[in-house]
């Protein structure tokens, strides 16, 4: 049939197909738009109505203080939800990167709830966690039910996973391109999924947006001082990244070992965050201060202001690894924001670098030496500070990354490149087998 032969309708099939073949990626390009659209609006709400849970947790137990001392009975709760209604999805984030690698059921809703509950609980009566681990689950959880309704297969399920993980991640810290990097490497050390670019990008940008609409504020951080790039500065700053990477290395290993401790020692899982709630109530009612419970933002923020001691760094590290090994919930990467910054600060007693531009590598290279994701920290390091820091920021989280080792907060991270030759054999490897 010549074209002139054909009906109206058919001339508008035919130009529909002819466009669709000169622009192929456009059908990939609507298709996840309208997915990423759908997670960007649920996970930026639901991290919206966490944050502001969150702060309101932290107001009120700041207010009455007496709350700590409950902190094992909460913990006791906690223990008791997840022991009896929430075995499969107390993995956390490791479910979410263990299904990224090997996509299998649908994450259960109830991942989104009962870490919410968790998190909101810990921080309400005292435990020292983050906020990164609820917002990622919740995300992951959330955005899994759209797998169905969509007929994804199991690698366009991988896509949807990374999209909401990137989507959570931005929401919650305000970094939406840092949050799509993070995304993108975080479940393979030393590759990146450049397939699922535009998904991941699409759903942070959105989820950060949406949480802005319901007029959330996302803390704010401003270096003073930044040296002109040279030599000497540069060389501070490779320094300073080997302290971040061991920093994170010890982190990593210390949270895994006292996990083990944990789950050795008591058999009853309910009963552990009872004696780690019991460690931390005590050791905030002896030292009379909560300066290392919670979220600590108030001391990140101290950390760019004037220089802090050393022993800051290493209080709030083992209040977190108390926290999180026993069993409660959050997250570690505030923690570790905490623990950079503040490290950060401290190294310039002996690192002629100004203390707020220190505080800020830390920041950032703590973090990307514990999970192993250089690339987003950067980013993160740039959206949060600003660019005229970049260098800084880049110098810190590469030798960290390089220093850390196969280390990491998430077990079910795989090496996809091996950070050196010496360990080319471990590639493929989770960083479980090591531990």
């Amino acid at each position: 049939m010549s074209k002139n032969q054909r009906t109206p309708g058919k001339k508008i099939v035919f130009y529909i197909q002819l466009f669709f073949r000169k622009f192929p990626a456009l059908p990939y390009i609507l298709k996840w738009l309208s997915i990423s659209m759908i997670i960007g609006v649920l996970v930026g709400t639901a991290s919206a109505g966490f944050l502001q849970s969150l702060e309101w947790a932290t107001s009120f137990r700041e207010n009455h203080l007496w709350l700590i001392a409950l902190l094992p009975v909460a913990g006791f709760l906690i223990g008791l939800l997840y022991y009896y209604f929430g075995k499969d999805v107390e993995a956390g984030n490791n479910l979410l990167i263990d299904n990224i690698h090997d996509p299998k059921g649908i994450i259960p809703f109830k991942m989104a709830p009962f870490v919410y509950l968790g998190t909101i609980a810990t921080h309400l009566f005292g435990g020292s966690a983050g906020r990164e681990g609820t917002a990622l689950q919740m995300a992951g959880s959330i955005a899994d039910q759209l797998t169905k309704p969509f007929k994804l297969d199991q690698n366009e399920r991988k896509t949807l996973i990374i999209a909401a993980i990137a989507a959570g991640f931005g929401s919650v810290f305000g970094t939406p391109l840092a949050g799509a990097v993070f995304g993108l490497e975080v479940f393979l050390i030393g590759k990146i999924r450049y397939n699922s670019i535009f998904p991941a990008f699409a759903a942070a940008i959105l989820a950060d947006y949406t949480t802005n609409l319901w007029n959330v504020k996302h803390t704010h951080y401003h270096i003073d001082l930044i040296p002109k790039l040279e030599f000497l500065p540069i060389l501070y700053s490779i320094l300073a990244g080997i302290a971040f990477g061991i920093c994170a290395a010890v982190f990593s290993k210390a949270i895994h070992g006292m996990g083990a401790l944990f789950k050795s020692k008591i058999k009853y899982p309910p009963l552990r965050p009872v004696v780690g709630g019991i460690v931390v109530a005590l050791a905030v009612l002896i030292m009379g201060t909560t300066r290392y419970i919670g979220l600590g933002v108030p001391i990140i923020l101290e950390s760019f202001e004037k220089q802090l001691p050393l022993y800051d760094f290493a209080l709030k590290m083992i209040f977190t690894i108390v926290t999180l090994s026993a069993g409660f919930k959050g997250g570690e990467v505030t923690p570790l924001f905490f623990i950079g910054a503040t490290l950060g600060s401290a190294l310039s007693l002996f690192i002629p670098l100004p203390f707020g531009l220190l505080a800020g590598m830390g920041f950032v290279a703590v973090f990307a030496g514990a999970t192993n994701t250089p690339l987003a920290c950067m980013l993160m390091g740039i959206e949060l500070f600003g660019a005229e820091c970049g260098v800084y920021v880049a110098i810190a989280c590469v030798v960290s990354y390089l220093l850390s080792g196969h280390n990491s907060i998430y077990t079910k991270q795989k090496i996809g490149e091996a950070k050196n030759r010496r360990y080319e054999s471990q590639q493929d490897q989770s960083i479980s087998d090591f531990l």
